[in-house]
Order: C-alpha cells, then structure tokens, then sequence
C-alpha cells in the first residue's frame, strides 16, 4: 500500500504538482518583471504578449491550487515560487539592462578632470556652478544608457571617492551625446527588440 502511495498518485500530489506549482510561479512572476519593464521602456508589442503568458501560467498555477486545496506543500511550492520569481525577475532586469539613466555628481573639486573623462568616453555632459552647505560646489548631468552607468560611476569614485552622486530613471530621452557603440539598442538580442518599442 505504501509503494502505491508513493509511486503512484501521491507522487505526483506530493512531489511532482509542488514542483510544477513552484516552476510555474517562477516563470509567472519572472514574466511579470519583464513586462513591467517592456511598458515602461514603450515596448507596446512586446508588453502585451508577455503579459499573455504571465496571465496564462498563473491561471494554470491557481488552478491546480483551487484542486488541491487539502496539500498544504502546494501553498508552500507557490510562496516559494513566488519569492524566488522576485529573485529571477530582479536579475532579469539588471541583465536587459533597458532604457537610460541620469547621472548627476556634486562635487566642491575642480570638476574639469572628470568632465574630460566623460567626454572621452563620448557622453554628453552638463555642468554648474553651485552652493553647498560648505561653499562653492560643482554639479554635472550626465545621460546614460542603463548598462553604462557602472562605468560612470566608476569614474566618477575614481576623480572623487568623497562626491554626492545619484542615478535616476530617464523616461524619454532625445537629441543627446551618447556612446553609440555601447548603444544598447546594437547589442546581440537588445538590438533585436528594437522594432517592437515604441518611438523607435
């Protein structure tokens, strides 16, 4: 009776259904991180499809939760799921690298060295004079693709390990110096989700 059990319908309600749960909440929520950003970055074709499938998993998750509502290891593989879809999606994210950012750095040294650098490295770069709480202070703008800004910052640490600097969305951005050679729209896969946004 317990070889039946667990080689044959309670190795599936018990094992098998948890672990589909659990891979299907991945691949929901993982979805869910890619579509929000495809609508934030103006990816109008491509937001809707992955929405499509994210809706389909999740429907074909809660449905086996809805029939077994007696295995407590389902709610478990779906919280799990979940969380670890977070995990996935975050990294997803941060791989795609999409869409622009602004770099801004205040700084109270002789800015011209890192404004050179910049320029170097082809950015376009936008700077003021400024006061801060401690007197004169110099602040740079500075657009960049999201996958660059690593790079920025680094210069930025290098010219002044002690400089105030933020990295902020850009929603739209036109009409700019930028490293066309790192453009993300010219990179492997990137570059081909470049007819489906919008603007292009």
């Amino acid at each position: 009776m317990d070889s039946v059990l667990l080689f044959g319908p309670g190795l599936f309600t018990w094992i098998v259904l948890p672990i589909l749960i659990f891979i299907a909440r991945i691949l929901d929520v993982s979805l869910g991180t890619v579509r929000l950003i495809f609508v934030s970055r103006g990816f109008k074709l491509l937001a809707p499809a992955v929405g499509f499938f994210e809706v389909l998993i999740w429907i074909l998750a809660m449905g086996q939760i809805m029939q077994h509502l007696t295995n407590p290891v389902c709610y478990i593989a779906y919280a799990g799921g979940f969380a670890t879809g977070n995990f996935v999606g975050i990294h997803i994210a941060e791989k795609l690298s999409l869409g622009m950012v602004q770099v801004r750095v205040i700084t109270d040294k002789d800015a011209s060295g890192l404004i050179e650098s910049l320029k170097a490295g082809n950015y376009g770069v936008t700077s003021i004079d400024g006061h801060g709480v401690s007197g004169e202070v110099k602040v740079i703008f500075t657009i960049v693709p999201r996958k660059e800004a690593r790079s920025v910052v680094d210069l930025v640490k290098k010219f002044d390990p002690q400089a105030f600097y933020s990295v902020e969305e850009v929603g739209f951005v036109e009409k700019g110096v930028f490293p066309a050679r790192k453009n993300w729209r010219d990179s492997g896969f990137l570059g081909l989700l470049r007819p489906f946004r919008k603007g292009k």
